[in-house]
């Protein structure tokens, strides 16, 4: 196809490329050996900024929820079984407190204190039958100086050991002291095979309140039996009371999903309606410019041509070439006019698709001055949507009006072409260029004309880059199909 002026603009029927639309500084377009020296300006689609979908909010709200809650429950476990042990724990020394009180204190006699004799003739029946009867295994009775008065194992009856600290402490502040029985110690050498044991003692006093130190162990397996049994219990109100806080929040975060969905959707409504909005006004004035302006303007330059051959035929040179003038400034008015009326509404994008909107495209900013050449491969231009070929349309008509009219470009090349997954439009010129300093620079200032194709790029999650470094500038646009 050859436009009105004789630029070339080639459509061809396949995606055969054609060596003679190469831009000589830029190598092959779409030739990833010349990939050197691009730069990045907009990611993919997994990058560009997107509005969340409100089902993935509402899973996002949702497994947030239900990790906390797991949190708060595990948490919660954990500190019950500690407070569940710790309460078993006092429950055991509060057993201790209640034998020591009422069936050791009572039987204890002043001679008690220093005879071990008399302690095991005074206490041993009451022993074997009230407290070993129990859940104790083992009972002993010690003086402040660490001799054993008295214990249901024979063998440690008149042995002295030396007390620790915390027993010592229990007789001088007077407390019920419990913890793990150390096996390794002499004075619990003969408890070793009944396994782990919890110890506890307590100070008791003789009538004349001479103290003596009486110590009851535990099978462990009470403390641990009693704190699961609390625990559990504990656990199980916690984890009823999350289930229904859980149950109360489910039709909360459905309302919310209902009303954040239909706002979406209003959302979504009112921007197709603006975009259509726009897109019927944009056809509008362009039809009306050209069944109005346009026709009118053509009619004036048809008239004045009339004139023109009429002041050559009558003899008066200078009438007919300041007509002639006219004509033609009349003439250039009406292809400013067209040009403008593809840049506002590019009918032929929507009747003909994008490989005739390119080459209406190309055929109006072609020049004396430029020769703008394109190639379409048709697979590739039909391989997107009605946006996706809005946007191209967009980021080509907009790489050409640039590269025409500030990149002082004898030569453009636009190519669009099938390349794996994605579809690639690349804008070429041998003007100025660009370098990559003064990318980053108009980026970083917001140029318009950056800005407009980036934002472009970004609505349908396509991949905007530029090379500059070399003669010339090179857009271009991967679009995933």
């Amino acid at each position: 196809m050859a436009s009105s002026d004789g630029s070339a603009v080639t459509v061809p029927e396949t995606g055969t490329a054609l060596p003679a639309v190469r831009p000589p500084a830029a190598g092959a377009l779409g030739a990833e050996a010349a990939d050197a020296g691009w730069q990045t300006l907009v990611g993919p689609r997994a990058s560009a900024p997107r509005p969340p979908s409100v089902r993935r909010v509402l899973v996002q709200v949702a497994i947030a929820v239900v990790v906390a809650f797991a949190v708060v429950a595990l948490s919660g476990i954990l500190v019950f079984q500690r407070i569940a042990k710790q309460e078993a724990v006092h429950q055991v020394a509060e057993v201790t407190d209640i034998l020591a009180e009422s069936v050791v204190q009572p039987a204890l006699t002043d001679a008690m204190a220093g005879d071990a004799a008399q302690a095991t003739a005074g206490l041993d029946p009451l022993i074997r039958k009230g407290i070993l009867a129990t859940q104790v295994v083992r009972v002993k009775l010690w003086s402040p100086q660490g001799l054993v008065l008295y214990s249901d194992e024979r063998r440690l009856i008149g042995q002295r050991f030396a007390l620790d600290d915390e027993a010592r402490q229990a007789l001088t502040a007077p407390r019920t002291e419990a913890g793990i029985s150390d096996l390794d110690r002499p004075e619990n050498a003969l408890e070793s095979a009944a396994g782990k044991l919890l110890e506890v003692y307590r100070p008791v006093w003789t009538p004349s309140g001479k103290p003596l130190l009486f110590e009851a162990y535990f099978r462990y397996d009470l403390v641990s039996q009693r704190s699961d049994e609390l625990w559990r219990g504990f656990s199980g109100v916690m984890l009823s009371s999350l289930a229904a806080v859980l149950v109360l929040l489910a039709p909360l975060l459905w309302l919310f999903y209902r009303r954040a969905r239909s706002a979406q959707l209003q959302r979504e409504r009112l921007m197709r309606r603006a975009l259509d909005a726009s897109t019927e006004e944009r056809r509008r004035i362009a039809a009306t410019l050209h069944d109005g302006v346009v026709q009118q303007l053509a009619g004036a330059a048809f008239l004045v041509g009339g004139e023109v051959e009429r002041a050559g035929a009558q003899g008066d040179p200078a009438r007919a070439q300041r007509l002639a003038e006219a004509a033609a400034t009349v003439r250039d008015g009406v292809a400013g006019m067209r040009s403008l009326l593809v840049d506002i509404y590019p009918p032929s994008l929507t009747a003909g698709g994008l490989a005739a909107a390119l080459a209406d495209l190309v055929r109006t900013q072609s020049g004396a001055a430029v020769n703008i050449r394109l190639q379409v491969d048709p697979a590739a231009a039909a391989a997107l949507d009605a946006e996706q070929q809005q946007a191209v349309f967009r980021v080509a008509q907009e790489c050409l009006r640039n590269a025409v009219r500030h990149a002082e470009a004898t030569t453009i090349w636009v190519e669009l072409s099938q390349q794996a997954r994605d579809v690639r439009l690349e804008v070429a010129d041998d003007g100025r260029g660009l370098a990559p300093d003064r990318v980053e620079q108009a980026a970083a200032a917001g140029h318009f004309g950056l800005r407009l194709i980036a934002d472009v790029a970004v609505g349908v999650g396509a991949r905007l880059s530029v090379a500059g470094s070399g003669p010339g500038t090179r857009f271009r646009m991967e679009v995933p199909t």
